[in-house]
């Protein structure tokens, strides 16, 4: 599910530099790499880099109810959230399914919400219409404000700009996991932030990075950085029937005893009963053939569609990779084959949402079958 297509592309000034290749939507407006996409994965590995994200989405709620509004509206526990602490929440429908995600910070006297940039618009206007006699204020202050990602793990301080820190693959106070245990998970090494900028210096906090010896990498790096660490993003992996349980979500994005919002019957109907409609699974894709599918291309298993494809990337390490969504049922021992333009690729899957939906507080009676993974496996 994406936001409206009437969005406006916000071009980065970065796209005039030497070997900059702009990035297809939803990353649209920012490069995809600046000529060396593989050098750049490397670099953001060794946690000395950064990229120019300038066309996320920001959305700020200010006022004396706005945390324990939120908290009262979205999937994610805030009151009492302490100043430049981080975490995320969920805008979920009446039947639960995802209609909006934002990383959530707030520095004392504003929150600010960081979404997927066609998001922004239409999650600002939501929390608009749902003020009434709250004292809050809403605005999309997009066109203000430039976010920088970068490899760094360490929450935004005192006298620093506001800083968004992912608390991905850990699992919050509250929440729970439908996927690996987060010391054992792909993502646990990755390192992520989001700092704010003001639009009109980004420029200038590019240069002043790369003057410390900093490199500037592309969007290519970044998406093959977390769909190897199988996090979410709103813009590629949610459709218009994605509930947080489906995609490991719940770990970093729902809190399961707070209040009622919208949505939560939902939420705790499929925790209680443990068993999630569809489940997302990591593909390890053929790469002999040199195709590589898109976003929304179908899964099948012999003649039967079982999925779609939802984030593709080309890693590194890895080869090209993807997350996929498939039907709660499918063998998780099976070949997948994922529809391509001028054919279709051969994939092996591994298990990141089990199909019985088990979660730490809810074991198992057996184990879950784990016959006929693919490993992750280094690509010479």
């Amino acid at each position: 599910m994406t936001g409206q297509d009437a969005t406006p592309v916000r071009w980065s000034p970065l796209l005039a530099r030497h070997g900059a290749v702009p990035a297809l939507a939803p990353d649209e407006g920012v490069a995809w790499h600046y000529g060396d996409p593989f050098g750049e994965q490397r670099a953001l590995e060794r946690r000395n880099a950064f990229a120019d994200l300038s066309h996320t989405g920001v959305v700020t709620v200010t006022g004396p109810d706005r945390l324990t509004w939120l908290h009262s509206i979205t999937s994610q526990q805030l009151t009492g959230l302490a100043p430049r602490t981080s975490t995320e929440l969920l805008v979920l429908d009446p039947h639960g399914h995802v209609e909006h995600a934002a990383g959530v910070v707030d520095d004392g006297t504003t929150t600010w919400l960081l979404t997927d940039g066609d998001h922004a618009a239409p999650l600002a206007a939501w929390l608009d219409r749902m003020r009434f006699m709250m004292r809050v204020e809403v605005a999309d202050v997009t066109e203000e404000w430039a976010v920088l990602g970068e490899n760094v793990r360490a929450e935004g301080q005192e006298g620093e700009p506001v800083t968004w820190l992912d608390p991905w693959p850990t699992v919050a106070p509250g929440s729970t996991r439908y996927g690996p245990a987060a010391d054992e998970h792909p993502g646990a090494d990755r390192a992520w932030r989001l700092v704010l900028v003001p639009r009109t210096s980004l420029v200038d906090e590019v240069r002043a990075r790369e003057g410390a010896g900093w490199t500037l990498v592309g969007t290519w790096a970044t998406e093959a950085a977390r769909v190897a660490a199988l996090r979410p993003r709103v813009d590629l992996d949610v459709d218009d029937r994605t509930i947080p349980h489906e995609l490991d979500w719940l770990r970093t994005a729902v809190h399961l005893a707070k209040g009622c919002y919208r949505g939560q019957e939902t939420i705790a109907r499929v925790h209680n009963l443990g068993r999630p409609p569809r489940r997302l699974a990591f593909a390890h894709l053929d790469g002999s053939e040199n195709l590589l599918p898109v976003t929304g291309a179908e899964v099948s298993v012999g003649e039967k569609v079982v999925g779609r494809a939802t984030s593709v990337a080309m890693h590194h390490e890895l080869g090209p990779i993807a997350l996929v969504v498939l039907k709660r049922n499918v063998d998780p021992a099976a070949d997948l084959v994922v529809a391509a333009e001028g054919g279709t690729v051969a994939a092996g899957q591994e298990v990141v949402v089990a199909a019985d939906g088990v979660t730490p507080d809810r074991p198992a009676a057996r184990a879950p079958v784990a016959r006929g993974l693919a490993p992750r496996q280094r690509r010479d």
